[in-house]
């Protein structure tokens, strides 16, 4: 771990997302293989791994989820608690706010994304959020992305950047490099503003092991996490 300078990893998800079988006592190896300082993991409409996992290694995992609200995904990093999915923007907003966690959402123009978002709704709650996420290596189409940058750009927000981890080998393919933070997050906005994104897509096939993990999940229900 550099002093100079930290990789932080900030869209990732664990056995606890569906579509995802990657432990949580994986994490640790997985961050060192992949040279990655501080990793945000943010399930699926749970906080559970996340705040679990945070508690066990506080200055490697920042505590985060990824909601589905009822336009569109909303990506939160430093909750508290967790926040369930199917509320409006406004109401998985102003949770979020109440606990004065970092609010972004993520790849807001993914052709293919459930959670993608319609313009007309992104721009209902464009002064309500901090952050974009500009680049998401899952994303098949580059150009989804350069979509997501000239929105933040053009909306003046925070830029955020991630692999969207559900494989080991998925972990670090989109990151932030910035200078040490501090472990809140007033911390992670002040690296958002200064931070450099690094990233590259990931294959078209890693997709696939999402839809492996959900198969399993349905087949095998003691691989679900209790």
């Amino acid at each position: 771990m550099s002093t100079l300078e930290w990789t932080v990893e900030l869209h990732t998800h664990t056995i606890y997302s569906k579509d995802c079988l990657t432990r949580l006592d994986r994490l640790p190896l997985i961050c060192q293989r992949a040279g990655i300082d501080r990793l945000a993991v943010t399930d699926h409409n749970t906080a559970k791994a996340a705040l679990e996992i945070a508690r066990m290694y506080p200055m490697l995992i920042i505590p985060g989820e990824e909601i589905m609200t009822t336009e569109g995904e909303i990506l939160a990093w430093y909750i508290k608690e967790e926040v369930p999915a199917n509320l409006t923007p406004q109401e998985t907003i102003g949770r979020l706010r109440e606990q004065g966690a970092v609010i972004g959402v993520s790849h807001p123009f993914d052709r293919y994304r459930k959670g993608a978002w319609k313009l007309d709704a992104l721009l209902r709650i464009v002064e309500d959020v901090e952050a974009i996420e500009v680049f998401n290596a899952r994303c098949l189409h580059q150009e989804d992305n350069v979509k997501a940058l000239e929105f933040a750009h053009q909306h003046r927000k925070l830029m955020s950047c991630g692999s969207d981890a559900h494989l080991p080998i998925e972990y670090g393919s989109s990151t932030l490099t910035t200078r040490p933070f501090a472990n809140h997050a007033d911390g992670l906005r002040q690296a958002l503003k200064e931070g450099q994104r690094h990233g590259r897509l990931s294959s078209p096939l890693v997709h696939f092991g999402s839809t492996y993990a959900k198969w399993v999940k349905r087949i095998w229900p003691s691989t679900r996490p209790a």
